[in-house]
């Protein structure tokens, strides 16, 4: 009898859980869809252009150069014109020091008093250095001293630097805004995620003479449909590349528990038993296609093998695998 009561009392735990979960996606649902009808912007006049654009991805899944190290997270060094910016840290799952993004950027003779700013594009762990991070609100460059210079911080909420790198100061960018000549956020862009909870995320714009806006996303939680939309109420331009990560861990993901993919689930605003599938993938493609970017490039850190094929077969020669230490130039 004690067993059957004790059984019971874990049912009626288990159902309790789903019920608060399915109550607050519902909640943050309808927040997320009423922040975004009240979001109309006017265009960014003042943002300027560059001549070029780097994307170094100094955190990733796959690699080339056996010297660097990869992981399921993102840190991506951005070279506008004369501005140099690190947009996320990494996961650093391991907690070590160094970090693969230290370890990384040494490698690559990349020191930390090159960086003009830091632009964390959300609060999830493989963007803010953990989940110490995440829980906290702060990011790390790794898990030791790191001598970061007082550069500005842009977030989309209220965050700190971490003890390791305590000297940049945090900005909230939750609207859009110029961040440097030719580089604009797209502010906060809201997303109500099962699990994971109401996330904000911004992007990058950089405005490039003669060639149009070059989108670099960190997770692509909004969607790239609402990312598009984003840049196009921002800017006249053309949108010329979309590089990033859309998360689509779609038959297979970079963060299992056991059988469970993990980041199709805390990926979408439904419940787990419509998780992230074939026809969101599809759905993605119609939408960049109607902007006919002539660069796509897409982080592995969050999009299983099976949708950056996908990806691949839609854009053809405008497609471009996107690795640690390998450049892409603009």
């Amino acid at each position: 009898m004690v067993v059957f009561y004790v059984l019971l009392a874990i049912v009626a735990l288990v159902l309790l859980f789903f019920a608060r979960t399915l109550i607050r996606l519902k909640t943050g649902n309808a927040r997320g869809a009423k922040e975004l009808a009240q979001a109309r912007y006017t265009p960014l006049e003042d943002v300027g252009t560059v001549d070029s654009v780097s994307i170094l991805p100094l955190v990733d899944f796959y690699t080339d150069n056996p010297r660097l190290k990869t992981e399921a997270g993102v840190a991506y060094l951005v070279k506008a014109g004369e501005t140099t910016l690190l947009m996320d840290v990494g996961f650093n799952k391991k907690k070590a020091h160094p970090s693969p993004l230290l370890h990384n950027m040494k490698a690559l003779d990349i020191k930390p008093d090159a960086i003009d700013a830091v632009v964390i594009s959300h609060v999830h762990l493989d963007h803010v250095g953990g989940m110490t991070e995440q829980r906290t609100k702060t990011f790390s460059i790794s898990q030791g001293p790191v001598d970061l210079r007082e550069i500005p911080v842009y977030a989309t909420s209220a965050m700190a630097p971490s003890r390791w790198n305590p000297k940049p100061q945090v900005t909230v960018t939750d609207k859009p805004q110029k961040l440097a000549e030719g580089v604009a956020t797209t502010g906060a862009i809201p997303r109500n995620l099962y699990l994971m909870g109401y996330t904000l995320e911004q992007s990058l714009a950089v405005r490039v003479k003669d060639k149009g806006i070059v989108i670099i996303i960190g997770c692509g939680h909004p969607t790239v449909e609402r990312i598009v939309e984003r840049v196009k109420m921002l800017f006249d331009d053309p949108v010329y590349a979309i590089i990033g990560g859309l998360h689509f861990p779609v038959h297979g993901g970079r963060i299992m528990a056991g059988p469970v993919n993990l980041q199709s689930l805390v990926g979408t605003d439904r419940p787990p038993w419509k998780a992230i599938g074939e026809a969101d993938v599809d759905n993605a493609i119609t939408a960049m296609k109607t902007v006919n970017p002539a660069l796509v490039s897409l982080s592995p850190h969050d999009s299983s093998d099976w949708s950056l094929e996908r990806f691949k077969a839609a854009f053809g020669d405008r497609y471009l695998d996107l690795k640690v230490g390998t450049p892409i130039q603009i």
